[in-house]
């Protein structure tokens, strides 16, 4: 039942970072890439390392994707108030 589960996460690893590296929107890029984070702090889960899940959970899910937003959030205002 493990094994099944790793496999089928690891594929839901593959299929977000094959979305993250195809997608025209930042945003949605962003957020695929985030998605990849968390399948992964679940695997890890899985795995019996949940400190190492909690880590990537708040670093690599939660900090990352928040600050990729902001700055796709931040370069867009310049752009309007530049054009």
């Amino acid at each position: 039942m493990t094994e099944i589960l790793l496999i089928l996460l690891g594929i839901g690893m593959v299929g977000a970072a094959i979305m993250a590296v195809h997608l025209k929107n930042l945003v949605a890029a962003a957020v695929a890439g985030g998605i990849v984070s968390l399948f992964a702090s679940v695997v890890y889960v899985v795995l019996a390392a949940p400190d190492v899940a909690m880590t990537e959970a708040a670093i690599g899910a939660g900090l990352s994707t928040a600050i990729f937003l902001y700055a796709i959030k931040k370069t867009r205002e310049q752009e309007v108030e530049h054009d």
